[in-house]
């Protein structure tokens, strides 16, 4: 599975002074830090950027570029700072995120094909956020009909379901997982994505790792293609890459529908058991979930 690091954000208290201030000395330090911590792309989140967006774009590109040979996800809602970035990206980009809101998709697409580049798909309507895997379904046919017709091929799409956090309605989280279970038959070939940390968004921060993990295993399950993740997170690479086997199986067996016995458990597969049954439904979210 391939893994998008997170960090250079612009969000952050230390990157947004540097991309504000154009330093460039604490966005190179995080990008090596990224690239030796094992993800496979970076991000490059530099918001709306309505002031001076294309040559903010065109600054951190070329600032990563510098230290790294990563390849970059351009993270905007600037359709001109998208392109500024495209233009000095070195080999092939990927956008995030493209949706079906015309301010978006219409100047957006067509960068795709120009530039060559895989974008994301963002399963968000004209008329906002997804009921349920239903409604996710008519924007991924939609969306994936007005890309073919400029001709982008469905490899180039990474379909983002849009993960909402556990700690509001659960019945949303439950909407992404079934949505996942029929992406392949949906869009063959189309690829998926999640920005994973969406999950745990709300919870205390000591917490956010185990909504994490448990539930980029559980999308696992149905063949998730990739993830826009904390670089940081060791045991989530470590479960990425296959070094965790036992608690994916664990974790996919309850799943399946399997109740094992807590105390026969080891702590880490209780917490890991705990957490599956929050994101299922099966029990309430509270910031005490591991102690119940």
């Amino acid at each position: 599975m391939l893994l998008i690091g997170e960090n250079v954000n612009i969000m952050s208290e230390t990157i947004g002074p540097a991309l504000r201030g154009r330093n460039p000395k604490p966005i190179q330090e995080l990008a090596r830090a990224e690239t030796e911590a094992g993800v496979d792309y970076l991000d490059l989140n530099i918001g709306p950027a309505r002031k001076a967006g294309d040559e903010l774009m065109t600054w951190v590109v070329n600032t990563v570029q510098e230290v790294t040979d990563l390849p970059l996800s351009l993270d905007t809602t600037n359709p001109a700072a998208m392109e500024a970035g495209l233009k000095v990206h070195k080999g092939r980009a990927l956008i995030n995120s493209i949706s079906l809101q015309p301010e978006r998709l219409e100047p957006e697409l067509p960068l795709v094909k120009k530039y060559d580049a895989d974008m994301i798909g963002l399963l968000w309507g004209t008329e906002g956020m997804p009921r349920d895997a239903a409604e996710r379904c008519v924007l991924v046919v939609d969306l994936v009909y007005r890309a073919n017709q400029l001709g982008i091929p469905n490899r180039d799409i990474w379909i983002d379901p849009i993960l909402t956090p556990a700690s509001g309605e659960i019945n949303q989280v439950k909407a992404c997982f079934e949505f996942m279970s029929m992406l392949n038959d949906i869009a063959p070939e189309c690829k998926s994505v999640v920005g994973l940390s969406n999950i745990s968004n709300g919870t205390p921060t000591h917490l956010r790792p185990y909504l994490n993990r448990s539930c980029m295993i559980m999308l696992m399950k149905y063949g998730l293609y990739s993830a826009i993740v904390d670089a940081f997170d060791s045991e989530l690479i470590k479960i990425a890459r296959g070094e965790m086997p036992e608690i994916v199986k664990l974790v996919h067996r309850v799943m399946d529908g399997e109740k094992p016995n807590l105390s026969s458990l080891s702590q880490k597969e209780a917490e890991y058991v705990k957490t599956v049954r929050v994101l299922t439904g099966e029990a309430l979210y509270s910031h005490s979930w591991l102690e119940i």
